[in-house]
């Protein structure tokens, strides 16, 4: 069977669309450029089911590599028949493949090897059979120097039936389907860890079937297995396993029947339920980090989108006490055009002079907007710059500055400032990601950025390509300016890596502005199959072409050329003129190279060219409180969602510890998921529910 039906059968998609897919993918086409350009071969796929073939796609290579690994260990051990080899090459489930090559694989030294060598197997063969013989009579014919009786020879016979029902596919399959359907996870307090892993309280005495318990939970009890504070078990009934296995091998009732219940009883609880445990225990976690890693890259998704001020001169503020407050002013371009630091905050309480500082500034340079981090000192800087009286025209917010710290001590942060300390860095970062979220957090770590959780328990590897693809996807979604674009953005446009992405800033320097998309034919490494990937996503603001400021692929400007040209208008009057644009018959225009998806795509882009798909930001105000002790139960304040989680989400209100509204307090109807109300920067209202000041926990609901 080939990979598209594969792949097909198993995410339901059309099989002709996923085999156009794999084969872009094959000829280097981006999830992007496939998703927005290539929708005739696609039918209309989105970039969540682009990914999921990509994702289905290389667990299959993946497959087929281990079939190729296993067949030659097999045939090396001169053990592979016909009917093995079939078996191995029809098997595209990896749980499945390991069974069949489990009882060649290479092994320690185990009881059944020990057995095996004081030649009990005949033995052993012997009471499978279950013949109406007793046991010990034939046992006799074993006893030599190495096997002092009869109940050694029996012992040894049952450690290779042991081995022989571990072995076998069919009795790892009927215990495996009971771990899926009724194990339990268990867990108890380790000796003497109650007190130091308090935290984990609430897994000291917890049992509940795996099919019940939730990924974050699965998270927790596995994170505190791992430290040392429980005590952890995952098992269905014993007996109820046991009795199944019987049902396959002790097939009539003679004197060996017990023989085979004793060593069946053995096997699964020597051999089989250990390996399975450990084998549920992966695939747990295995789903637990997908589902964590799914709701990661949501949020990230919704910070990465969120609203960008714009193009504005703007005074950023990195606050601190001891240390003072890092203050920077930046220009439209987000160019650092002064820095200094001011003292408003204990000890030393110059606000006086800060005060004067920041007045003078917002004069000199025509400031716009102030941004202040919301970290240490956040709430006290933003209440002692609302007191300055600033003009109307100056706009107050908050950022948050999670991962600014980072971008300061990196590569990226050196490089941009080599002239600069970390603060100072830290300060332009927190102004930037006002001004353009996109655009600075790009440069940082997506692990860093402060929306995720549990994100250093899950599987590393799959967390940062989940990251990355989100990064890419808003990136290309939003579109890159190429005349301002930084190295980090320019590397996630769809077919640019960091080293062209080098090559075309460094273009820049030499040669000034990009004119037209054209001109990135002339970046070295940049060739027909690259540009065909990334101009597109490319904005020339002002070019010549006015097309080169929008999403229309250069591959369709004949088309827009045509339709210009049939009604006697100008490219820029289909741009600007609803009437004329309206004129336009979709039909006329559909060809072996453009279908009507792409050419709706195109006039749709017409109508808004390179609009951003951003929502305009909002400025915002907390309640006049600045800690947990402010608060009291039922108080109604602003907020802004900063994190959500399979089960809730959490609330910045302004008080240095965000609160948590429970899904159950979300909305007045019922709802399984947080994101059906909620999103990542988004301003709520809530009721304070509850308050303990002993752990700083906070209780909130938006139900008013």
């Amino acid at each position: 069977m080939q990979f598209h039906t594969l792949i097909s059968n198993e995410l339901g998609l059309h099989a002709g669309s996923v085999h156009n897919v794999i084969q872009l993918i094959q000829e280097g086409a981006t999830t992007p450029f496939i998703a927005r350009y290539r929708k005739e071969k696609t039918n209309g796929m989105d970039e969540v089911q682009i990914e999921m073939v990509k994702q289905s796609l290389h667990k299959l290579n993946e497959i087929s590599k281990r079939k190729t690994t296993i067949l030659e260990t097999i045939a090396s051990l001169d053990k592979l028949t016909p009917a093995l080899k079939q078996a191995i090459e029809n098997c595209w489930n990896s749980i499945d493949l390991e069974d069949l090559y489990f009882p060649y694989k290479p092994k320690r030294r185990t009881k059944a090897t020990i057995a095996r060598e004081k030649g009990l197997e005949p033995l052993a063969h012997w009471l499978m059979t279950e013949p109406n013989i007793l046991p010990y009579q034939e046992a006799q014919k074993y006893i030599r120097a190495d096997i002092a009786n009869t109940e050694e020879a029996l012992a040894g016979a049952r450690d290779i039936i042991a081995d022989i029902i571990n072995d076998d596919p069919q009795a790892r399959n009927t215990v495996r389907r009971l771990f899926e359907k009724h194990a339990v996870i268990t867990t108890k307090v380790a000796k003497s860890k109650s007190e130091e892993g308090a935290k984990y309280s609430d897994y000291f005495k917890f049992s509940e079937p795996i099919h019940r318990c939730p990924s974050h939970r699965i998270l927790a009890i596995l994170r505190a297995s791992e430290e040392g504070f429980i005590k952890l078990k995952i098992a269905p009934n014993e007996e109820q396993c046991i009795r199944q296995l019987n049902q396959l091998y002790v097939r009539k009732n003679t004197p060996c029947s017990q023989q085979i219940r004793m060593a069946v009883g053995d096997a699964y609880e020597r051999l089989i339920a250990p390996s399975l445990e450990n084998e549920t225990k992966h695939l747990l976690k295995s789903k637990a980090d997908d589902e964590a890693i799914r709701v990661f890259a949501s949020n990230a998704q919704q910070l990465l989108l969120s609203s960008p001020l714009g193009s504005k001169r703007i005074l950023a503020l990195d606050p601190g006490y001891r240390s003072g407050c890092k203050l920077v002013c930046l220009n439209e371009e987000g160019d650092l055009i002064y820095d200094s630091v001011i003292y408003p905050h204990e000890p030393q309480m110059q606000q006086k002079a800060s005060a004067q500082e920041i007045m003078h500034l917002v004069n000199q340079y025509d400031i716009e907007a102030i941004a202040i981090g919301n970290g240490t000192a956040g709430r006290e800087t933003e209440l002692f710059v609302q007191s300055l009286g600033l003009p109307s025209s100056v706009e107050l917010f908050m950022v948050n500055e999670n991962g600014a710290s980072v971008y300061s001590a990196s590569a990226v942060g050196r490089e941009e400032f080599p002239d600069k300390d970390i603060t100072v860095r830290g300060a332009v970062s927190i102004g930037r990601r006002l001004a353009d979220p996109l655009a600075e957090l790009v440069k940082i770590d997506p692990k860093s950025i402060g929306v995720g959780q549990y994100q250093h328990d899950v599987d590393q590897n799959k967390l940062q390509q989940s990251l990355e693809t989100v990064v890419e996807r808003c990136v290309n979604q939003v579109g890159v300016n190429i005349n301002t674009a930084s190295k980090s953005l320019l590397s996630y446009v769809s077919g640019l890596n960091a080293t062209v992405a080098q090559n075309i800033v460094e273009y820049r320097s030499k040669n000034g502005a990009f004119q037209s998309r054209q001109d990135l034919k002339k970046i070295p490494r940049l060739g027909e199959k690259t540009f065909e990937q990334c101009a597109a996503f490319i904005r020339i603001p002002h070019a010549k072409n006015p097309l080169d400021n929008s999403a229309v692929h250069p591959e369709s400007y004949d088309i827009v050329a045509q339709m210009a040209k049939d009604l006697n208008c100008q490219i820029a009057d289909l741009m600007r003129d609803d009437t004329t644009r309206n004129r336009v018959q979709p039909e006329r225009y559909v060809s072996d190279k453009a279908g009507l998806p792409t050419i709706q795509d195109i006039l749709s882009e017409l109508k808004k060219p390179g609009r951003d798909p951003r929502e305009k930001l909002e400025a915002f105000r907390f309640a006049p409180i600045q800690s947990v002790e402010d608060l009291h139960i039922g108080m109604i304040v602003p907020g802004i969602v900063t994190n959500i989680t399979k089960f809730s989400c959490f609330v910045d209100i302004g008080v240095k510890r965000d609160g948590m509204v429970h899904i159950s307090q979300m909305a007045d109807k019922y709802i399984t998921d947080p994101n059906e109300v909620v999103k990542i920067q988004q301003h709520v209202t809530v009721k304070v529910t509850d308050i303990d000041l002993v752990r700083k926990r906070i209780g909130l609901s938006m139900k008013l």
